[in-house]
């Protein structure tokens, strides 16, 4: 019997790469189907929850319908900045699931490492539970339009390969 010659080997690499694709692609597709990262928008229990929670220590600033404070983009006369819509107006969604979490939790200038940054947003690490947070943001993330929480997700999910990467 013949050895396999390059041509054949070659053919081979092609098929089990195409194979590779192929299952990649189909991950991908299927994954889109799901939340990516910490939240959960698409669980009705978490959501739920999420809702009283938002209503509860969030809607004050941010609006009830996630509206934000008018001329958010603008400080006030205190010179602080008023608080961003969460909606599809809003910037939120450009932000992962890791920084949403740890600019509610530990606060903007902490988080962010911006010393002396002054803002009007409450820091909620001895307020609120983790379960809480997430709960408030998948409440929130859940009121995107789709193609905004899908576009979401394919952030998370890019920023877990780098991650995995490091």
């Amino acid at each position: 019997m013949a050895k396999p010659g390059p041509v054949l080997w070659v053919l081979g690499l092609i098929v089990v790469g195409g194979g590779a694709y192929v299952l990649a692609a189909q991950n991908n597709f299927f994954g889109a189907g799901r939340s990516a990262g910490l939240f959960k928008p698409r669980d009705s229990a978490i959501v739920e929850r999420g809702s009283a929670v938002y209503t509860a220590n969030c809607a004050s600033c941010h609006g009830k319908d996630l509206e934000g404070q008018p001329d958010w983009k603008s400080p006030g006369e205190d010179g602080l900045l008023p608080a961003p819509p969460h909606d599809e107006n809003g910037h939120t969604w450009h932000h992962g699931d890791d920084v949403l979490f740890g600019i509610t939790k530990y606060g903007v200038a902490e988080f962010s490492g911006l010393d002396g940054y002054q803002n009007a947003m409450p820091i909620f690490e001895d307020v609120l539970s983790d379960d809480e947070i997430i709960a408030a943001l998948s409440y929130i993330k859940s009121r995107w339009p789709k193609e905004m929480q899908a576009r979401h997700d394919d952030m998370n999910r890019i920023a877990e390969q780098n991650k995995t990467r490091q």
